[in-house]
């Protein structure tokens, strides 16, 4: 039997697994660190977006909204300014905290760690600095050039 393989069905993780065997992953000792870091970060960022929407609706400490006009005529453009940066920050954290979820189902998929480009373990220390990290940092690279 010929085993015929034309060239545009190959992949690069054919070509790695050749190379190096087969794809590993991270122990379950190793993901269940990087899940205990993920959470934290995770509630660290929850906190923040609810402080940044507190601000945005501008509740005192008290909890009542603050709908006295003071200085309405000199502020309200630099009022809506202030809120609309503020939104801009709450849109990044609920992006940050949607990206640290999806990294948390990979955990429990255990195939966290594993870049989606070159099929190689991340490395460790860029997992810590950026734990929703998909990428290698070799990949980052390619992807660049």
């Amino acid at each position: 039997m010929i085993n015929y393989q034309p060239d545009f069905t190959r992949s690069i993780l054919d070509e790695l697994e050749q190379q190096q065997g087969p794809v590993y992953r991270y122990s379950d000792e190793e993901l269940n660190e990087f899940r205990e870091l993920i959470t934290g970060r995770l509630e660290s960022a929850r906190k923040e977006l609810g402080y940044l929407q507190g601000l945005i609706t501008r509740k005192d400490e008290a909890g009542t909204e603050d709908t006295e006009n003071r200085y309405a005529n000199m502020e309200d453009g630099s009022g809506a300014m202030e809120r609309e940066q503020l939104a801009q920050l709450a849109s990044r954290q609920i992006q940050f905290i949607n990206h640290l979820e999806k990294a948390l189902i990979r955990i429990e998929n255990k195939t966290y760690g594993i870049c989606r480009v070159t099929g190689k373990l991340i490395d460790k220390a860029r997992l810590r600095a950026v734990p929703h990290a998909t990428l290698s940092i070799e990949a980052k690279k390619l992807m660049t050039k």
